[in-house]
């Protein structure tokens, strides 16, 4: 069976038509779309697909990672993962230089805001044993954060209604890292909105 001979020859959890056509396998959309009938693969967007049986090797940020690039998790994921918000966040949300975008698949909902490549800095390289990703800095995720909510932002009220842990962004986050990033954005109104947030 041709899936059993490309399941060998493949040897990472996700792979792209690229790695289908390495292996020699002459492998049609037909025979792909029945072996995700039959939930031998997921298709986590056109082109790049997951065997099903590996689905637990790999995590939810490191799929974000591979499915749109360039792109770093950033937003309401991050500082969830950081604890500057209280809430559980499940749908991974990372920033891109490039368009806006959101892919829905069996694994989740995956969201991508666009953020100029001026902007695109502040994150680290991160592997959890199921994958690699770039992963912003508290600092650049609380940033990233208020900048791309600027237009719902006025005053203390909305900031308010971010809900944003006091206590656990100042463990978090180094204040003069936090200033320095900001001016790269060069936003008067974020500079403001972010006076009144660390301040308060």
């Amino acid at each position: 069976m041709k899936y059993n001979e490309m399941n060998r020859q493949i040897k990472e959890p996700i792979f792209s038509l690229a790695d289908i056509r390495k292996t020699g396998l002459r492998v049609y959309p037909y025979q792909l779309s029945l072996w995700r009938d039959e939930e031998l693969l997921i298709k986590l967007k056109n082109g790049i697909y997951l065997f099903t049986a590996r689905k637990d090797l790999v995590s939810n940020e490191s799929v974000a990672f591979t499915i749109y690039q360039p792109s770093y998790i950033s937003l309401e994921w991050a500082l969830s993962h950081y604890g500057i918000i209280p809430e559980m966040v499940y749908n991974v949300t990372s920033v891109t230089s490039k368009t806006t975008r959101t892919f829905k698949n069996d694994i989740g909902l995956f969201a991508y805001r666009h953020l100029k490549k001026d902007l695109f800095f502040g994150y680290k390289k991160v592997d959890d044993g199921k994958g690699m990703y770039l992963l912003a800095e508290p600092e650049k995720a609380l940033l990233d954060y208020l900048y791309l909510n600027l237009a719902k932002l006025h005053d203390e009220a909305d900031i308010e209604e971010l809900r944003l842990n006091r206590f656990s962004m100042g463990e978090a986050v180094d204040k003069e890292k936090l200033m320095q990033y900001a001016e790269v954005f060069n936003s008067k109104k974020l500079d403001r909105i972010l006076k009144i947030t660390v301040e308060k």
